[in-house]
């Protein structure tokens, strides 16, 4: 997994973000990681636009095991890695502590667990929660 870097610090203005470019079997997957204050911002496109896009929150409740909701909000309602992908990433911002909700965009040529698993191990490294 070769990395290459627009800012290795988030920037502050107009909204703190991560972006930067990595090679994930051979296909170029540039990733941005926006903190709005909301809301979490990941967007991965390997197709040079956002394609499938989804809504992941930490649900309220009573009970002491955390539950969490994942929705398809625009594109593949089918591909259910797209659906784990988000499921891990809000449970690794719920972990953290912070209660914001996670907007994901995946613009994919591969679909498979292996990118997906290096997605979000690309974004858990770079994270701003």
């Amino acid at each position: 997994m070769e990395s290459s870097s627009n800012n290795s610090l988030p920037t502050q203005f107009p909204v703190s973000h991560k972006s930067f470019s990595l090679n994930i079997k051979g296909n170029k997957t540039d990733i941005v990681i926006c903190k709005y204050d909301d809301c979490f911002m990941v967007m991965a496109t390997q197709i040079g636009c956002m394609g499938t896009i989804l809504h992941a929150r930490k649900e309220e409740s009573v009970s002491t095991d955390p539950t969490f909701h994942v929705a398809v909000i625009f594109g593949k309602r089918d591909e259910p890695f797209l659906v784990a992908c988000a499921r891990q990433l809000i449970e690794h911002i719920s972990s953290y502590g912070s209660t914001r909700p996670l907007v994901l965009s995946l613009g994919l040529k591969d679909h498979s667990p292996g990118s997906m698993k290096e997605i979000i191990y690309a974004v858990i490294e770079n994270r701003l929660w």
